[in-house]
């Protein structure tokens, strides 16, 4: 058969845009490809591209073999062609089932939306959380400042018990003094007893505004000895009259992981316990001792320091062991606790890292084992009580201005610093103290804390508004802590009363001379 010229003209430009057009769809599946590297069913659009390029290839043979039969070749293209159509059909088929099970663009746009909706839903439930976590943290620190002014109240007798004493050390002594005052060697006698007294006073009150204030948690290396010691008084008190306290040797080199205030708590807390458990009277025991590599029920191996709190009490049946450190819980009548104790002390431990454990039976008496990780020792201050070779403080040339509302309190302080050489300017009240430090541009500014109208802070703050930039000393009773730490390190210096002599003057120097 003879070709027809209009004929070949046709087959040479249909083959030749066939196969231009096949190659530029081949060429584009690959780009998709390789610039979508996480594209699903890329081995299908891989073995499609092959099959496209295969059958442009062989529509360009198919326009060579117009001038020149390369028949051969031709074959060997379309043999090419086949083998690629079978396997991209092949994959095809394969993959057809998840091509079909894909979603709808609407389906997808509906998926979308919904997910949507949960990262919304999800954003209120967090939020909602962190509300609840808010309030619940809270409601704790509501609970454990309960606790102190609970553990401080059921102190309240024998504390008036011992201040009484104490005032009546005091009322003794300066009766004493008023009427031999000529009687030198008797009167320094007199007035070392007097300020004895007031010593002891001074450790119980800074005992109890310790458990009664409201302070930052903080969990630190603690020397348990020190600790136990410090706490002592205030245990025996809860323990007394009718049971009494034993303390073994506790070595000096244990330290524990703890805030310091929640444990001295948790071990005034036990005491409670321990007396309410000993109606008849009896012992309650306190020790301790270090566990290296041990592994207390329910914590991981390592170093631990193990607080065992016994008493001879009525023990506790299984049933009340397992509900003990329930809060709430309480084997008392109503009025005679809150059931809060144990539950308390097992918060402490826990929060330090720890546990607790109750050995018990009824008549056999309580074991309580607080287990608190063992910490590194670290360098403990030194005692400020030591009288000896005490420095002799020279404030001459200086100016105080001096600004308390107590009448008796100023003028004690007016007279021990002008004893030291000072100039002593006084204020009843913090606006007369103000301009009395406008006035006078002193070295140094005291300044009572507790005061009506304007208290301390506000005075340091309007003297700094003023421009005077000298040293400014608070000096307080004040137990509000969060109120203290709130101005504390802002340029002032805070004195906790009742403070001695020496450390009033020692304050004071290390602030004119820094």
């Amino acid at each position: 058969m003879v070709w027809r010229s209009h004929l070949w003209v046709t087959q040479l430009v249909a083959d030749a845009l066939i196969a231009l057009a096949f190659s530029s769809i081949a060429l584009a599946l690959v780009i998709i490809v390789r610039r979508r590297a996480n594209m699903q069913f890329g081995l299908a659009f891989w073995c499609f591209a092959a099959f496209i390029l295969a059958c442009g290839i062989t529509h360009a043979i198919a326009v060579v073999t117009l001038w020149y039969p390369a028949y051969g070749f031709e074959a060997l293209v379309k043999v090419a062609t086949a083998l690629a159509s079978v396997v991209a059909a092949y994959v095809m088929w394969r993959m057809l089932p998840r091509m079909i099970a894909l979603p709808a663009a609407g389906k997808l746009q509906e998926a979308n939306d919904r997910l949507q909706e949960m990262v919304v839903e999800r954003d209120a439930a967090l939020a909602e959380l962190r509300a609840e976590i808010g309030n619940r943290e809270r409601a704790e620190a509501a609970l454990l400042q309960l606790q102190k002014l609970e553990a401080v109240g059921q102190l309240t007798g024998g504390i008036a018990h011992d201040f009484n004493n104490l005032l009546q050390a005091v009322a003794g002594n300066l009766e004493l003094i008023a009427r031999k005052p000529d009687d030198i060697d008797r009167i320094v006698r007199w007035a070392g007893s007097a300020l004895d007294a007031v010593d002891r006073g001074r450790s119980l009150t800074s005992q109890l505004l310790a458990f009664s204030r409201k302070q930052r948690l903080e969990i630190a290396p603690v020397e348990l000895r020190g600790l136990i010691i410090g706490v002592r008084e205030l245990v025996e008190r809860a323990v007394s009259p009718i049971s009494q306290l034993e303390i073994a040797a506790i070595d000096p080199a244990l330290f524990v992981e703890t805030d310091p205030m929640q444990l001295e708590l948790a071990l005034l807390n036990l005491a409670f316990n321990a007396r309410d458990a000993m109606p008849q009277g009896g012992v309650m025991r306190i020790s301790a001792r270090a566990l290296p590599q041990f592994q207390p029920p329910g914590l991981s191996k390592g170093d631990w320091v193990a607080i065992t709190v016994a008493d001879t009490g009525i023990g506790m049946d299984a049933e009340t062991r397992e509900h003990a450190i329930e809060p709430f819980f309480s084997t008392k009548e109503i009025g005679e606790g809150t059931g809060m104790g144990l539950a308390m002390v097992y918060g402490v431990v826990t929060q330090s890292g720890g546990g607790l454990d109750i050995d018990s039976a009824p008549g056999a008496g309580t074991r309580i084992t607080l287990y608190l990780r063992a910490a590194k020792p670290s360098l403990v201050r030194a005692s400020t009580r030591q009288r000896e070779d005490e420095p002799v403080f020279d404030l001459s040339g200086r100016t105080i201005v001096l600004v308390d509302d107590d009448k008796e309190v100023r003028t004690a302080l007016a007279e021990t610093l002008t004893a030291a050489g000072a100039r002593v300017e006084q204020a009843p009240d913090g606006s007369s103290g103000a301009t009395l430090v406008a006035e006078r541009q002193p070295d140094l500014l005291i300044v009572d804390f507790a005061m009506p109208r304007m208290n301390g802070a506000e005075v340091a703050e309007r003297v700094r508004e003023m421009g005077a930039d000298m040293p400014i000393l608070v000096i307080t009773g004040f137990s509000d802590s969060q109120r203290l730490d709130a101005i504390d390190g802002k340029g002032f210096s805070i004195l906790r009363k009742p403070f001695e002599t020496r450390e009033l003057l020692q304050r004071i120097t290390a602030l004119l001379d820094s």
